[in-house]
């Protein structure tokens, strides 16, 4: 448990910021503009980023891809997983209107439309953070390039 206290105390950190942005965007009546939840993508991503670098910092010795990757992923799922918490219970108990504003064009058409859309939150989460947790490795990853000899 030890080796996951790191992933998820970023984890936290990362859902934290992506409720404020969220409640944020509430306050200024934004939040039902699809295109703004582009910047989750952002936040995640800076989660992760700041994630596998501490631990590569703090664990020098004993970093490798493998460590580095799971403390990505770790984070990222943790912070989805809070996010899409928060997130259903803002739409279904805080602002029960949310979803018929978010599309009301799907609304009418699906009969379980809230669980579509939290199912998509969750996934939108977890590929978010599987590509910026295999993009940020190549950043952190040792190289396995040989030194040239100078002539």
């Amino acid at each position: 448990m030890k080796n996951y206290a790191l992933p998820i105390r970023f984890g936290i950190a990362t859902s934290g910021c992506l409720i404020a942005y969220f409640l944020i965007l509430s306050l200024l009546g934004l939040h039902t503009n699809v295109f703004y939840s582009l910047f989750n993508g952002i936040i995640t991503g800076f989660g992760i980023y700041e994630a596998i670098k501490y631990f590569r910092l703090r664990n020098a010795e004993r970093f490798n891809y493998g460590t580095g990757f799971v403390t990505g992923v770790i984070t990222g799922c943790v912070a989805t997983l809070i996010f899409t918490v928060f997130f259903a219970l803002y739409s279904t108990e805080l602002n029960t209107a949310f979803l018929g504003e978010l599309s009301s064009a799907y609304a009418k058409d699906y009969s379980n439309f809230e669980g579509i859309v939290f199912v998509t939150v969750a996934i939108m989460g977890l590929a978010t953070t599987l590509v910026l947790t295999l993009s940020f490795m190549q950043l952190f990853k040792a190289s396995n390039n040989l030194k040239k000899k100078s002539a």
